[in-house]
């Protein structure tokens, strides 16, 4: 249709274009033959072109012309623009010719005549053609006298190859305006469809992190359509997946918590102590591992919808509920971030600002996902160290949490290794944990569009738990 649409405006801005310039020269070779015809006329005295007649001026008007007082002569427009056009005899033909005197008295414009076309040759007949023909082209109610030698001034009346009404219509101008219009659409439209190939992509990019549709909707090329319906597909195929995943864990928990409360009952029997505490970890680590894989797995559907919340409250509510049971850990209010500002013409220094970091965070996430991604993050602070400080760090654009522990063993690049599921470091062989706290916390971050990254400090390590805002 695209295709279809540009070759229909082409083809009617071309024969436009080229039917308006047929008239024009039509136009202008009909003035210019008249023009040829006045000047024989006023030599020979013939009649001049169909259309066009002369007339005597009065004996008032032609001393008025003879003295060059032009204005006072009756039926010249108010306060005309007067040009003068001299044209000389032919000089092969001095006998029969003689110059010709032309005024033209316009209302609103000024004939320029440097611009009229010349050759070798020329006769005065076709100099009085071409100023004919120049005048056709400006529409102008010019009143018009002239006289050969002489002879006595006559006004010639051209209203029918001069006037307004005698131009045909010019489409030349609604010709361009149609080809840019045409054009304009046809590039808009063009570079559009880049656009909703773009828009798309970076709707599928932000889809779980916004918490994206169930379908999106097939809009824009058939190209973009054929993509939509496929990632359509793809989406319920993964959803019906996650969604198999997550009934056959939460049947074999369901399953399992039965025999696994039968074991517990029969281990309370043992009477070796060392025995009955064997079977009853066993049993914690199997019911645990099951656990957190139904955690993984629900994180990895990303079920929860994402919604306003003060991450600051947040987390004063999970320090406090450490704090509550006696575990060391503390929030920790950030500082005060200075800002330089720019320099003034009015002043020699640098002024600054300080935006208060003690102030309520408000971002779009998932309240009860980020509590799970602080909690394991605590948990392993306090496993590894000895104590956990929890700080938040923000700025327009994302929020950052920091959990310091104090003490730890490892590395920063010996816990980064540890974000696939079920890694476990060397040095923790004697700590509860079944490999998936900090997969489960790298999700979620990425479900919020961030990430969790570690560096050491002087006192441990620190994990940044980085999510966008909005």
């Amino acid at each position: 249709m695209l295709v279809v649409v540009a070759v229909a405006v082409g083809f009617i801005t071309v024969w436009m274009w080229r039917d308006s310039n047929t008239n024009w020269r039509a136009h202008g070779n009909s003035a210019y033959n008249a023009g040829v015809t006045l000047y024989y006329a006023l030599q020979n005295g013939t009649a001049p072109a169909e259309g066009m007649s002369l007339t005597l001026l009065p004996t008032v008007d032609q001393t008025h012309a003879k003295a060059g007082s032009f204005r006072q002569i009756s039926g010249t427009p108010i306060a005309p623009r007067i040009t003068i056009v001299p044209i000389s005899a032919d000089a092969a033909n001095q006998i029969s010719g003689a110059a010709v005197s032309m005024v033209i008295l316009s209302p609103d414009l000024t004939y320029g005549i440097a611009d009229l076309p010349r050759r070798d040759g020329q006769s005065a007949a076709e100099t009085m053609g071409e100023i004919s023909r120049k005048m056709a082209t400006f529409c102008s109610a010019s009143f018009v006298i002239v006289k050969m030698g002489d002879a006595k001034w006559v006004s010639v009346d051209g209203t029918e190859y001069w006037g307004c009404n005698a131009a045909p219509p010019d489409r030349r101008i609604l010709a361009a305006l149609l080809a840019i219009i045409g054009v304009g659409s046809l590039m808009t439209i063009a570079l559009n469809l880049p656009s909703t190939f773009l828009a798309f992509a970076g709707q599928l990019r932000d889809r779980r992190r916004v918490g994206g549709p169930m379908r999106y909707d097939a809009e824009g090329p058939q190209e973009l359509q054929e993509i939509v319906a496929a990632v359509n597909g793809y989406l319920e195929i993964e959803r019906d997946q996650l969604a198999s995943r997550a009934a056959v864990l939460s049947g074999v928990s369901h399953d399992l918590g039965t025999p696994a409360t039968r074991l517990r009952l029969r281990a309370a029997l043992i009477e070796d102590i060392e025995l009955r505490r064997k079977f009853e970890t066993d049993i914690d680590s199997m019911t645990g591992i099951i656990e957190s894989v139904l955690t993984y797995t629900h994180a990895e559907m990303d079920a929860e919808h994402p919604r306003k919340l003060s991450l600051s409250s947040l987390i004063d509510a999970v320090v406090a509920n450490y704090q509550d049971v006696g575990r060391p850990v503390k929030f920790r209010r950030a500082k005060d971030v200075i800002v330089q500002g720019g320099q003034s013409i009015f002043m020699s220094r640098q002024g600054y600002g300080v935006v208060s970091n003690d102030r309520d965070i408000v971002i779009i996430g998932r309240p009860i996902s980020l509590e799970r991604a602080i909690t394991n993050l605590v948990e392993n602070a306090l496993k590894y160290g000895r104590r956990a400080t929890v700080s938040l760090e923000a700025d327009a654009q994302t929020a950052t949490i920091c959990i310091e522990d104090e003490g730890s063993e490892s590395s920063a690049k010996e816990i980064e290794g540890l974000l696939a599921p079920f890694q476990r470091g060397e040095n923790t062989k004697t700590i509860d944990g079944h490999g998936l706290g900090l997969t489960i916390v790298a999700t979620i971050a990425k479900l919020h569009g961030g990430e969790l990254t570690f560096e050491d400090t002087s006192a441990g390590v620190t994990a940044r738990l980085t999510i966008q805002r909005n």
